[in-house]
């Protein structure tokens, strides 16, 4: 059951999915029973909003009991796209053992080794990796593709068609190792990439694969205990053979929405204060304007000439100027964070001092933990991170797969094969050419 017996605007705005103006029309013409706090805000009474989508999964959470799996044997793993970590940290909490990870980027695969000197990372370009050496040996392989554009070369659009893009590599990796289970994860806007042309073409690639693909979901970040406003889409395919005498459960969400608060001082996430990092700086001007944002504003906080100064040509144009001169506020979670915590159009300034969120801060936003570091200068840091899927909810699609290898062991009881010779021989190849 939910902590709270009533829900704050701004986090049922986010559940829901309306804007905030929408969540304090739904109190003022009474929609639903909510009272004014000390603040001004409105505060929703829990058992007035269940038939809003989100709430009452929240109120009828099975999260502590999901908290509670464990895997039935070593359930082994290979993570393309590696990145700094954060879907691999997850994967690796909930349960999996990484056999494997590939990434293109220097500092990141620099970060992986620097954390997790056992894990075998393959750094370079994922297309001259031969992952035949695996085939039968790996039980998940997990990757966030990018979101690229493909041919449409055929009228129904396949395996052939994605050719060139990295998630033909994602399934040809699947295609050369046939493992029992494969997620790629990715951003919303794939749902509607080139009119949904983008996202056929994965399903029915991923048909051709002989894997039958679960019914892909975005997730709310902060629906699984992260402090942020992201959300990614999920795809989840198990193969043929085993898909008919298994079912996948998506993760049930957190018992409640946490805060920026709760991701910068002791509680809920994290045993002590946030500690003390590099981060970058704003200059003297742009310092000025924002002094003058409260707490969860914006441009639109600020005085007329002074807001048309800083927008410049954006002051005109309609809609999509929120991101500016944005003040993040510790009572709501953080927006979506960026590979950089001062561009101009999506603002991320701290909710109480006027300068960027720093290198922990922002790793804190995405649930990393402290003890993971980053590796390369201030900007290498805040790309990783904010190209990063988020800990926590990693941690929680990774309990949702153990228990459905757990459902696979059950009925098709298997041992942990070992990969150190397959591995041996993939790194003994020439993989790269310098």
């Amino acid at each position: 059951m939910m902590v709270n017996h009533t829900i704050c605007e701004s986090d049922l705005a986010d559940i829901a999915g309306v804007s905030k103006a929408t969540v304090q029309k739904w109190a003022v013409n009474g929609t639903f029973a909510a009272l004014k706090n000390k603040e001004g805000k409105w505060e929703f009474d829990i058992s007035s909003i269940q038939g809003i989508p989100g709430v009452e999964d929240m109120t009828n959470s099975n999260w502590d009991k999901e908290m509670k799996v464990v895997p039935k044997r070593e359930y082994t793993s290979i993570e393309l796209f590696a990145g700094a970590g954060g879907l691999a940290i997850g994967m690796e909490k909930a349960g999996f053992k990484h056999v494997l990870l590939n990434e293109l980027m220097h500092t990141a695969c620099n970060t992986l080794r620097m954390n997790r000197p056992n894990w075998n990372v393959i750094e370079g370009d994922i297309r001259k990796i031969d992952f035949r050496p695996l085939k039968g040996k790996i039980d998940f392989i997990s990757g966030g593709f990018p979101c690229q554009a493909f041919s449409y070369a055929g009228k129904q659009g396949g395996f052939s068609d994605t050719r060139g893009t990295l998630f033909f590599e994602l399934a040809r990796a699947v295609k050369e190792i046939q493992p029992k289970v494969f997620m790629g994860e990715n951003v919303k806007g794939l749902t509607s990439h080139n009119g949904g042309k983008t996202l056929q073409t994965i399903k029915n690639a991923i048909s051709e694969l002989g894997y039958t693909l679960i019914e892909p979901r975005v997730l709310k970040a902060i629906m699984y205990q992260v402090p942020q406003k992201r959300e990614r889409l999920i795809l989840i395919a198990i193969r043929n053979d085993i898909a008919e005498k298994v079912q996948f459960h998506w993760p049930s969400p957190y018992k409640k929405i946490v805060h920026l608060r709760d991701a910068f001082f002791k509680g809920i996430l994290y045993d002590c204060d946030v500690p003390v990092s590099e981060g970058a700086s704003y200059p003297p001007k742009k310092k000025n304007v924002l002094e003058l944002v409260p707490m969860g504003g914006d441009w639109r906080n600020l005085p007329y000439e002074i807001a048309k100064d800083y927008l410049g040509g954006s002051f005109e144009l309609e809609g999509g100027k929120t991101g500016m001169a944005r003040r993040l506020s510790l009572d709501e979670p953080s927006l979506t964070l960026t590979c950089s915590p001062c561009q101009k159009q999506t603002e991320r300034c701290h909710p109480t001092e006027t300068r960027p969120l720093t290198v922990r801060e922002y790793a804190r936003i995405q649930t990393f933990p402290d003890n993971w570091k980053f590796y390369g200068s201030t900007a290498d840091k805040y790309k990783q991170i904010g190209n990063a899927v988020p800990v926590n909810l990693a941690f929680a699609i990774g309990r949702a797969l153990i228990r459905l290898f757990n459902d696979i062991q059950t009925i098709i009881p298997e041992r942990t094969e070992d990969c150190t010779n397959a591995i041996k021989q993939m790194k003994e190849k020439t993989l790269f050419d310098e």
